[in-house]
């Protein structure tokens, strides 16, 4: 929801009469006022069609709030269908009378190509100018925009600038971008203290990116002592909220007995609610439980399943795992051409068990005629990428 409830006096009939008063005399605050109280359902039952009557009433006489949340209503399609160039259209005309969020929702519906083409420059001239009123969402949405270098060169100290006045307002997505940058040394110095400091801010108001990145640092013992327990309490909150990532961890931590008791069926079905949401690295972890048959009946047919989805979305080890089921005929008929494929694929990523697994096929001339000097090549790749692991 964009817009933020307006002071309606409460029990005072009187005043509410007063109200429906002067809007049926075309009064355009009164007006306003009388469709805040519909769309909120303020002193009154909530009824979307006819705050959009109050709304447009005012809206047509020019005012901006009225202009601004006729816009979210057709955005969000609440009591008319859905159409977002009349929210752009909206939005517009109470953005160029100086409305923030108005300014700000017209910067996403630019940025995003919702009722009108996408296009980064506009968006970010909306966020600036909301920004400079110091709308903190906006903000926030201007610092993202020159993190990612939309519509503007990367800058990373811009960024960092916007993200710190919105999180300075308390805003949540905000104080998580400004802990994964002190976490990252993204334009900053790494500062391990700062990002536990931000991303704690941004966690305890819900935010489930930042309930698992914090759940992360407590995982890895970053800038805090390692705690299991600790980083499961913040990845069991994320999960909670459906956060893939945080799903995922909390597979991660069934599967290991890391701060609780080893089951692999509660790993199974974390990385289900991960891997559903096209998470690669819980696709492929699904694999090899249907694989090896953990926490779940063996099934190479839902193994292929689940390592070609990991695979398709570039992840090296489902790769090199999808080979090795066709090399095999493990779910699939035996296909050494689409096994190397596979290994190929991976080993291009640097994956030092697919170079192992070419290797091999070179040495015993598997797909091509024997070629020792390619297989000594694998070989020696392979154990050039141990020995920098353990560095």
């Amino acid at each position: 929801m964009h817009a933020n409830n307006e002071n309606i006096p409460k029990n005072d009939k009187e005043a509410i009469k007063q109200l429906r008063l002067a809007a049926g005399l075309g009064e355009k605050r009164a007006q306003y006022r009388l469709g805040v109280m519909y769309a909120d359902g303020k002193d009154t039952l909530q009824q979307h069609e006819k705050a959009i009557r109050w709304f447009r009433l005012a809206a047509d006489q020019g005012d901006a709030r009225a202009q601004y949340r006729l816009g979210v209503m057709y955005e969000d399609g609440k009591g008319i269908l859905q159409q977002y160039a009349q929210a752009v259209f909206w939005y517009e005309l109470a953005a160029e009378q100086g409305h923030a969020r108005a300014q700000c929702c017209l910067g996403v519906m630019f940025e995003d190509g919702k009722g009108t083409p996408e296009d980064y420059e506009q968006a970010i001239k909306w966020y600036r100018l909301a920004a400079d009123q110091g709308y903190s969402r906006a903000q926030c949405n201007l610092g993202l925009m020159y993190e990612g270098g939309k519509g503007t060169p990367q800058n990373c100290a811009q960024a960092l600038k916007w993200f710190r006045l919105a999180a300075d307002q308390g805003h949540a997505r905000a104080q998580c971008n400004l802990g994964v940058m002190n976490l990252n040394g993204e334009g900053i110095p790494q500062n391990y203290a700062q990002a536990l400091k931000w991303l704690q801010l941004a966690a305890d108001q819900g935010l489930a990116r930042a309930q698992c990145n914090l759940g992360v640092m407590h995982h890895n013992g970053t800038g805090t002592p390692q705690n299991y327990t600790e980083a499961i309490k913040w990845y069991r909150l994320a999960a909670d909220q459906d956060e893939p990532d945080a799903q995922y961890c909390m597979g991660v931590m069934h599967a290991n007995g890391m701060g609780l008791r080893q089951q692999q069926k509660q790993a199974l079905k974390w990385f289900r609610l991960a891997a559903d949401q096209g998470h690669a690295r819980a696709q492929g972890n699904l694999g090899v439980m249907y694989a090896n048959g953990e926490g779940t009946r063996k099934s190479y047919k839902q193994a292929i399943k689940w390592f070609q989805l990991a695979a398709d979305q570039g992840y090296a080890r489902a790769q090199g795992n999808l080979g090795l089921m066709h090399e095999d005929g493990k779910g699939t008929p035996q296909d050494d051409h689409e096994a190397v494929k596979w290994y190929r694929r991976a080993a291009d990523q640097g994956d030092k068990r697919a170079w192992h697994s070419l290797a091999s096929m070179f040495a015993v001339g598997k797909v091509w005629p024997r070629d020792h000097k390619e297989a000594v090549k694998f070989y020696r790749l392979a154990a050039e990428k141990s020995h920098a692991s353990v560095k």
